[in-house]
């Protein structure tokens, strides 16, 4: 099994990772947004030597460095003949650097790297590859491995197809939590790609899509059930599609991270299933889902033809084993969903 780990982007976090656990095939982390953006928050922005100096002590210890690069919208920067320039001056610096991958969304990337590079050219979940026809095109650019869209991770009928149609690798985001067919999806990573990228950067007051997406959860907890996270015991499940795997979490810290490449590399995980699910981490102290109780469940997902108003699975698998974090006067406790308030 090959593990992708999200790298926080410094040389003080990696070597505390890379000392962490022996579990980990590769790390990746974000280049410098003053290039391409990327569809996540950053917490570190490395430059040209830092990237240089992380990605020669992760070849010490053994370890691939992935560059993500993965902005799904530049604004027709990369069109125009500076901004092409630039780009391509910034992939050839990477490529004398030794990086071993970099994920990009834009298919001009995929292309251009396929071309005129010796890295690994990884396409993103932002390319929301989702279908046969899609994963062809991309692997006729010239994919070396394709990121498959998180929202088919448990329509096993597309994830064989998808495999059944190409030659190049595939990898699994295992531990996002987004909304299953989130109607934020697209604005939310273009609206990122903005603000971590080359700018003219959006001077905004907040980011509407995620707190709309805290907001439905804590309205209707059953979405957290059907977001297509999969868990560490189901790897199993999925070893005919792919051996490779990627852990989210660019934006979490360290001991986080270890506790998420530890799970998913023994296959088990005891305890909160909150706590390994990625771009929910302000919802963790709110709900506590039993990683134990679901087991089982990803037989009704292998089957389900995604008709949630006539099955009503997960709502009510929600409702029988998600608990709610809550105070009275003897301190905090633990409140069945499904329950009329009785503490547990």
């Amino acid at each position: 099994m090959k593990l992708y780990v999200p790298h926080v982007g410094h040389l003080e976090g990696l070597e505390d990772l890379l000392s962490g656990s022996d579990d980990i095939y590769a790390v990746y982390m974000a280049g410098s947004p003053d290039y391409i953006g990327t569809g996540r928050t950053n917490l570190s922005a490395p430059k040209l030597e830092e990237i240089a100096i992380q990605t020669e002590y992760a070849h010490d210890k053994g370890v691939k460095m992935e560059i993500i690069l993965n902005s799904s919208c530049m604004g027709g920067q990369q069109l125009t003949p500076e901004g092409y320039r630039t780009i391509d001056w910034y992939f050839d610096k990477l490529n004398g650097i030794g990086i071993d991958s970099i994920t990009v969304a834009d298919p001009l990337f995929v292309e251009m790297l396929a071309k005129d590079y010796d890295m690994d050219v990884v396409v993103s979940v932002l390319s929301f590859v989702d279908s046969p026809q899609k994963a062809e095109f991309y692997e006729q650019l010239g994919a070396t491995t394709i990121v498959i869209d998180p929202a088919v991770n448990r329509q096993f009928d597309k994830l064989e197809s998808i495999r059944d149609a190409v030659s190049c690798d595939l990898k699994l985001l295992v531990n996002e939590a987004c909304l299953y067919q989130c109607p934020f999806r697209y604005a939310h990573f273009n609206f990122f790609s903005h603000a971590n990228g080359p700018g003219p950067k959006p001077n905004v007051l907040d980011d509407y899509y995620y707190f709309k997406c805290l907001s439905l959860r804590i309205n209707d907890p059953q979405q957290l059930i059907k977001s297509p996270w999969i868990r560490p015991e189901d790897l199993k499940e999925y070893r005919h599609i792919t051996d490779t795997f990627k852990i989210g979490g660019r934006t979490q810290f360290v001991n986080w991270i270890l506790n998420a490449v530890d799970a998913y590399a023994n296959e088990s995980y005891e305890g909160n299933l909150m706590d390994l699910l990625d771009s929910i981490k302000d919802l963790k102290d709110h709900f506590f889902i039993p990683n134990s109780e679901l087991s089982g469940a990803i037989e009704q997902w292998k089957r389900c033809d995604k008709v949630c108003h006539k099955c009503g699975y997960c709502k009510r698998l929600a409702e029988k084993i998600i608990r709610v974090y809550s105070q009275d006067e003897d301190g905090r406790c633990m409140v069945p969903l499904g329950s009329s308030g009785d503490r547990t």
